[in-house]
This record gives structure tokens, C-alpha cells and sequence, in this order.
């Protein structure tokens, strides 16, 4: 029996990184002593940057990573290193925005060759072990860049050089001098107005992403103006991301992507960010419109309860901390775990049941998927997204009885792999998803769900601040343990969840921790001179450049949600010292609202927000009686965006300190010093948002 070798990345926490601890190449981590070793023998490094359940990284593990080939030559000519994105977001930021300029495109895996002072020369993105379909074969790109590096180091220092100069000058963020009002909103909208696709939803071609901000900043737009075209074509976008393959109509929760315009095969991974933001997302279109049973798609309200229930169900430490993803493959197969073939079904199910399932799934003999990728793809899989939804109240019984024996023999499938790190930052977007659904659905077990999560994350990744200081929030922890990383979508996304729970809740120690958070978002990441927030803390010396991320992708930037966020605090408690830097933000970014508004359709719900003079429902009393809860939750049942929902006790604003409770709970709605009168009556709160 042969032993697989081990390398250096055995020793480490990252799942992505352990999927890489048997490969037959030299991997070290992303550390000092690798970078020393990489000057003191005058090697170039070679970084591949990924993630744990990335489909294509694993492909390029399995194709070019397993070849001894491949790991004899890395060894002999250049230090390995692997980094995993998600927890090092800062790293990936650096060396995708040099590949993307220099080639045109990015993705992972990714592939960047650099200098042993860590600067750029050379890039891609996935390479097959040989010349195929056009891309040049990893050896070949080994050998080339090596006698390159033999003969005319010098000529590639100097090109590294001369290209960290230039993406020092690309990363830098100018403050704009543009005005900062409802036109820039107005353009964004017809801007995403143009990218809508009418017959099957969403905003832009295939591949499609879900991306959550750009059709929630359209909702605000149709809001604001009046526009109900845009309501609708979210609306819309959401029904056929419910009714496609995207989204996991057995087990609930969301795929990254569809490969596809009409949201029907996925690359299989969920990851647990699209599933907080689609959420709040769905959250929103059961405000605005539930659903009727005859239209494709369920109800907005059960698509935001699965996705909830699937992340209790399959996603969450026994402790209460969120996991970070499942992989899109299972037994080296793309999809096996969630896909199905017409024979697998008849032989399952009853006929009754397989008759209704056939029609409204569209099962067919040759299926809608083929995994290419796999060497032996396996033939006739059918992937599940809701054909036919017009069904009789009995065939709806007969779908749920099938649902039920499908999902039981799923289970006993093989599952594909859990990341089950726990991120600081992602653990933000869905703890204030559990906590706005709780006060939208009414559903205390969500309630229950985000304040574990917040336990679990102050008492893991979390150190209080001493005598002196503010607090520290880490990034990662598994196992038991944390890193030492320092990152602002951490500390942003924490904020903005625990203000969604504060909100939910109306429990003074949630905005006490929301504030803490604040004031060390502030310290670390705020330049007071031009605006905006770092991406990584003063001084990291692995990092040779520091960025202010200014995209809002598939993930918001930590810029945005900060900017929102402290406007929200700013709202709550009456401190300016939270609104100028997030207006100061605003004012950094202008030019990026100015001329490209869809790279940063978050930073939208900012302006939006900062806009307005936002709506304060101060809820006095004792929040928890059932009389406060009804309250808070009236508070939260009408699509009203700008607004924010606190009690009078605690650190709120000195107004609503000031409002009176004489017998029970009475709600106040706000507007600047002005309040509507006193109520008790849910329905006059929801009626005064609307």
C-alpha cells in the first residue's frame, strides 16, 4: 500500500488548503517564512488562489496538481503557494485585479507568477496539464517562465516593477467632485433597466448570478420613482430564480450561478453569502407581492423560509456559527448529488406521484445536464426546476408526498463536501438574515437561530476592547481556533447584521455590540482624508498594496456595507461621528456612482438611504411583551427601506430617550423631530411606512 506524501498545508485550518495537503507539488501557505524562503533561494513564486467547493479548482487538482510531473518541476524552479480567497479576500483582491488587467478576464482557480518580493509578472487562470482548446498545457507555461527567469531576471523585475506602479495607480480611489443626488439613482435604474432580460428574468446574459444588490436597488429605484416596471421586472426575476435549477427545489438554498439564460443548470455550489443576500431579497418581493400558487415559482415568503431551514438544517455548527459553502461536486461528479434520471424516479416513486413530479419538473428520458468536465459524466440527469406550476390542491398533495420520498433518498446519497470554516464576515449577512425574517415572518426559531450565531461569534472571533483601544474581530475560525486577520467586510458585515438583530429585536446589548463594532471599523479602516475604508488593517506586511474595494459583485464591498450600515447607526443613535465617515464614503466614491453606478449597485442603497431624511419607529415600552412584539414586527411588514426601528432605552438618539410610554408599548413613527401620534395599533404603524 503506497502512502501519500504530505505538505505543508496539513498544518493548516483552511479546507481548501487540506484539499491540497496530498498533492505530489512542494505547497507552502501564505506566510514569512515561505516569502524568506523564496528570496533566499531566488525563486519565483508560484500563487494559485481558490476555493474550497470551486468546481474548476478542482479540475486543475485533479488534472495538473495530482501530476508528479508537475510537482517534481514546481519544486525544483519556484516556491508553491496556495491561498484560500475566502479567507483571504484581500490577497485575491491584489493579484485578480493584475490578472484581469493584463489578460481581460479572472476567475479561480488563479494562477499568478511573482516575484519573490511578492509582485506580479505573469497570470491566468485555469491551465489543463497539456495544450488543449487553445490554452497552453501548465508544464509548457512552467518551462517558459522559468528559462525566463533564468536568462532575464532582470528584464522581469523590472517588468514586475513597472506593473506595481501601474496597479498602485489602478487600485487608488480619487475622491469625485460630482453631486450626490436622486439623478445618479435614476441613471443606475435605467442602466439596469437596459441590462433586463424580459423573458426569463435577471440582468445581464448567461452565465447568470443571482447577485442580490442589483435587483434590490432596483426595487428602491421603483420606490423612489414611482416605477412600477421596475418593481415587476424584479418581481419577475425572482419567480424564475425560484422556479429554475438554481435554485435547490428539494432542499432549498441557492447555487452560486446558472450557466444558462433561464436560471436552469447551476454550477451545483451554494455558498452561504448568495443565500443571506437572496433572503433579504425574497424577504422584500413577500412584502411587495406574495405570490399566487398558479404562477411559476412558490411563494416569495416559503423560497426565504427554505433557504432559512436549509441553513439550520445543513449549514450551521452545533454551536450556532454559520459554514461557509457546499462543493458543487460529489463523487468526482458535478451535480450527482442533486440531479436525477426518469428511470431513478418511476422506480421510487408511486405512479401517481412520478406522473406529477414528470409534468412539473419536466423530467425527460435524455435529461437537461451533462457534466463535460468529468471524464465519465454520467448520461440522463435531470435537473429539477418547476415546468408546470398550475397543479390541482390534490396533485399539490401528490407533489409534496413525492418531494418527501426524494428528499429521504437524497439523503443517502453521497453529499458533496461542507467548507465548514466559519467566517466573520459571510456569518454577518446571515445573521441579520435570520434576524430580519424573524420580524417579517413571525418565526421566533429565526430569532433563536441569529442570536446563537452572535453568541458564537462573540465568543470566537471576537476580543473585547481593553482599558484602551476598541475591540478586534478576526476572520476565520475553525477547529477551534481563529486567525489573526483583519479585514473590513468582517467588522462591515458584522455591523450590518447586528443592527438588522438589534432592529429585530429591540434588545439594548445587540446596538451596545453594533456600536463597539463601529468604533473599530472606524479605527482600523477609515482614511480620515480622502474617505472610504480599507480593505486591510495599517501595516500588514504580506500585502503590497492597500485597496479601498469598490466593486459590488456577487459579495457587496465592505465599503458599501459599512456606508449604509453607519448611516443606520448614525439614524439610531443620533452620533455624527458615525454619519461623516459614511458620507465622506459617498463623497470618495462619487465618481464611481457619477460614471460606472452598476459596478456598485450596494452603494446604491447608501445613497438612496442618505437621500432621505429616514423614518425612525421608536417602539417605547418593554419591546418583549407580546404587545412590543407586535409592534417591532408591524414595523418591519411594509417594503419601506429607508427607515429604522429602535426602542427608547439604551444607546438610541436623545429624542426617543425623551418619548413616553405611559402604560404598556406605544410605537412613535418619526421623521426628523416631527412624530405621528402615539399608537398601540400594529395596523396604524404598518399603515404610517406604506
Amino acid at each position: 500500500m503506497s502512502v501519500r506524501p504530505t505538505n505543508l498545508l496539513a498544518l493548516e485550518k483552511s479546507p481548501y488548503l487540506l484539499q491540497h495537503a496530498h498533492n505530489p507539488v512542494d505547497w507552502h501557505a501564505w506566510n514569512a517564512p515561505s516569502f524568506a524562503r523564496a528570496r533566499a533561494e531566488n525563486k519565483p513564486i508560484f500563487l494559485s488562489i481558490g476555493y474550497s467547493t470551486c468546481h474548476w479548482c478542482h479540475v486543475m487538482e485533479r488534472e495538473t496538481f495530482e501530476s508528479v510531473a508537475v510537482g517534481n518541476y514546481l519544486k525544483d524552479h519556484f516556491i508553491s503557494i496556495k491561498v484560500d480567497r475566502e479567507e483571504r479576500p484581500d490577497v485575491d483582491k491584489i493579484y485578480m485585479t493584475f490578472v484581469q488587467s493584463t489578460t481581460g478576464s479572472g476567475g479561480w482557480p488563479l494562477t499568478v507568477f511573482l516575484t519573490p518580493e511578492l509582485k506580479p509578472f505573469y497570470g491566468g487562470t485555469y491551465f489543463p496539464p497539456e495544450n488543449r482548446h487553445g490554452r497552453p498545457g501548465f508544464l509548457q507555461i512552467l518551462t517558459q517562465i522559468n528559462e525566463v527567469w533564468q536568462s532575464r531576471q532582470g528584464e522581469v523585475i523590472a517588468s514586475a516593477e513597472e506593473m506595481h506602479a501601474r496597479l498602485e495607480l489602478a487600485t487608488q480611489t480619487v475622491s469625485g467632485s460630482g453631486l450626490l443626488t436622486a439623478g445618479l439613482l435614476q441613471q443606475a435604474g435605467r442602466g439596469f433597466k437596459g441590462l433586463y432580460d424580459p423573458e426569463f428574468g435577471g440582468f445581464g446574459d448567461a452565465p447568470k448570478f443571482p447577485q442580490p444588490s442589483i435587483p434590490s436597488a432596483m426595487l428602491r429605484y421603483g420606490r423612489r420613482f414611482q416605477d412600477p416596471e421596475a418593481t415587476r421586472m424584479v418581481l419577475n426575476t425572482c419567480r424564475h430564480m425560484a422556479a429554475g435549477g438554481i435554485n435547490d427545489q428539494l432542499g432549498g438554498g441557492f447555487a452560486r450561478y446558472s450557466v444558462d439564460a433561464q436560471w436552469l443548470v447551476p454550477h451545483f455550489e451554494k455558498m452561504l453569502y448568495d443565500n443571506a443576500q437572496l433572503v433579504q431579497l425574497y424577504l422584500d418581493a413577500h412584502l411587495l407581492n406574495p405570490v399566487a400558487q398558479d404562477q411559476p415559482g412558490p411563494p416569495h415568503a416559503d423560497v426565504a423560509r427554505a433557504i432559512l431551514d436549509y441553513v439550520l438544517r445543513d449549514m450551521t455548527h452545533p454551536a450556532g456559527g454559520f459554514y461557509s459553502a457546499e462543493d458543487a461536486d460529489s463523487e468526482g461528479q458535478e451535480g450527482k448529488f442533486y440531479c436525477w434520471t426518469r428511470t431513478e424516479l418511476a422506480g421510487l416513486l408511486s405512479l401517481d406521484e412520478f406522473k406529477v413530479v414528470a409534468r412539473h419538473y419536466n423530467i425527460t428520458e435524455p435529461g437537461n445536464f451533462v457534466d463535460h468536465s468529468h471524464p465519465s459524466p454520467l448520461p440522463n440527469l435531470n435537473v429539477l426546476s418547476v415546468v408546470d406550476a398550475v397543479l390541482s390542491p390534490a396533485e399539490h398533495a401528490t407533489l409534496a408526498a413525492a418531494k418527501a420520498k426524494m428528499f429521504a433518498a437524497r439523503t443517502k446519497r453521497v453529499r458533496p463536501h461542507l467548507d465548514d470554516k466559519v467566517l466573520s464576515s459571510w456569518n454577518g449577512l446571515m445573521l441579520g438574515a435570520f434576524a430580519r425574517a424573524c420580524a417579517v415572518l413571525g418565526d421566533e426559531k429565526y430569532r433563536h437561530a441569529a442570536e446563537r450565531n452572535l453568541a458564537f461569534i462573540q465568543a470566537n472571533l471576537w476580543s473585547p476592547p481593553g482599558v484602551t483601544g476598541t475591540g478586534t474581530l478576526f476572520h476565520r475560525w475553525r477547529a477551534g481556533e481563529h486567525d489573526q486577520v483583519q479585514l473590513l467586510e468582517a467588522y462591515a458585515f458584522q455591523l450590518a447584521g447586528v443592527l438588522e438583530l438589534y432592529e429585530a429585536t429591540l434588545v439594548p446589548a445587540h446596538l451596545d455590540f453594533a456600536i463597539a463594532l463601529a468604533e473599530a471599523l472606524l479605527e482600523k479602516f477609515f482614511d480620515p482624508e480622502h474617505g472610504g475604508f480599507w480593505q486591510s488593517g495599517a501595516g500588514a506586511s504580506d500585502l503590497i498594496l492597500r485597496v479601498k474595494d469598490d466593486y459590488d459583485g456577487a459579495e457587496p464591498s465592505g465599503n458599501s456595507v459599512a456606508t449604509l450600515a453607519l448611516l443606520k447607526l448614525a439614524a439610531i443613535t443620533g452620533r455624527d461621528k458615525f454619519r461623516f465617515p459614511a458620507v465622506a464614503t459617498l463623497h470618495c466614491f462619487a465618481a464611481r456612482l457619477t460614471k460606472v453606478p452598476q459596478a456598485v449597485p450596494f452603494l446604491l442603497h447608501a445613497l438612496d438611504f442618505w437621500l432621505d431624511e429616514p423614518r425612525r419607529v421608536v417602539i417605547a415600552g418593554d419591546p418583549q411583551t407580546p404587545a412590543g412584539q407586535a409592534l417591532i414586527r408591524a414595523a418591519h411588514a411594509v417594503y419601506q427601506p429607508n427607515k429604522v426601528v429602535l426602542g427608547n432605552q439604551g444607546a438610541v438618539e436623545p429624542f426617543a430617550l425623551t418619548l413616553p410610554a405611559p402604560a404598556g408599548s406605544l410605537a412613535y413613527v418619526c421623521t426628523g423631530t416631527a412624530c405621528q401620534p402615539p399608537t398601540n395599533e400594529p395596523r396604524v404603524v404598518a399603515a404610517s411606512l406604506a
